[in-house]
């Protein structure tokens, strides 16, 4: 299949959003966890966590325009400027994927969904307790992206909690031994597997040294 940027765009709603969403591979499925200033607990799927950097600890999501649909995330998050990321692991999946269902203001993901809300070390939002890795995080910046109005909200590690178990060498965190899982698209999840690991690249340890620089 090949198609250009009007084809593209002449596709079906839910064809092009499946296809966009999908095109870019395996992204890491994570719930995002808030408390409203009425404390009501709030739950939601995000596949758009990326890591912003380490010194300081920064890591960000993508949030949806916020002007024609409420977004208690992101209202949750600018009154309390608090949050948690927490990994998605297969015991788990399933419920975690109906937490995008619209509810009402006032009813809270976590008892729909049947998942269990915690407060760790004093912390104000909620972390997921069937998660086994999970992040809290403080509200650090906001950047909007003009060209369709969504916004990248970025928050300062605050909190970590992974189990021991997964700590590998060098501070590295085998993903697969926390059982977390990976989402492609919007509504389809994969279980990871380690493959490989190789030092850090640098020009003195390429195995394949002579092809890349011989002309």
């Amino acid at each position: 299949m090949y198609l250009n940027k009007d084809s593209i765009q002449q596709l079906e709603k839910v064809d092009r959003l499946n296809l966009i969403n999908s095109i870019t591979g395996i992204s890491p499925a994570n719930l995002i966890g808030t408390i409203s200033k009425d404390s009501i607990e709030n739950l939601a799927i995000f596949s758009s966590i990326v890591h912003i950097g380490s010194n300081p600890p920064l890591m960000g999501f993508i949030l949806r325009p916020t002007k024609k649909i409420r977004r208690d995330t992101y209202e949750n998050i600018i009154e309390t400027n608090k949050f948690t990321i927490n990994h998605i692991n297969s015991d788990m999946v399933e419920r975690s994927h109906y937490t995008s269902v619209k509810f009402d203001k006032n009813e809270s993901e976590f008892q729909k969904c049947r998942l269990t809300a915690e407060y760790l070390n004093n912390f104000q939002a909620p972390y997921v307790k069937e998660s086994y890795a999970k992040v809290g995080l403080e509200l650090e910046d906001i950047q909007s992206i003009k060209s369709n109005g969504c916004r990248l909200i970025i928050g300062r590690v605050e909190r970590l909690y992974v189990p021991d178990s997964a700590i590998y060498k060098n501070g590295n965190i085998q993903l697969d031994l926390s059982n977390s899982i990976g989402v492609g698209g919007l509504n389809t999840y994969y279980s990871l597997d380690k493959i490989a690991e190789y030092p850090y690249a640098r020009v003195n340890n390429l195995f394949f040294k002579r092809s890349l620089t011989d002309d």
